[in-house]
């Protein structure tokens, strides 16, 4: 007999075939500005990181070329 634990564990981690994942996807319905949305909020989140990223390059180059 399984534990409740593990009937959840199995439902939540059960590997789908890829058949089963296209239908999955094929089935998401997207509206009108939901591209939209999805291209602000990966900018929202990638931009301050690239931004980060090249300070401190630009930063390190600068304290051993520039100096």
């Amino acid at each position: 007999m399984q534990s409740r634990f593990q009937k959840v564990k199995d439902a939540v981690f059960k590997k789908k075939t890829k058949e089963e994942l296209d239908a999955h996807y094929d089935s998401i319905e997207l509206e009108k500005g939901d591209f939209l949305a999805m291209v602000i909020a990966a900018l929202i989140v990638f931009l301050p990181v690239l931004i980060i990223s090249l300070v401190v390059v630009f930063g390190i180059l600068w304290l051993f070329i520039g100096r």
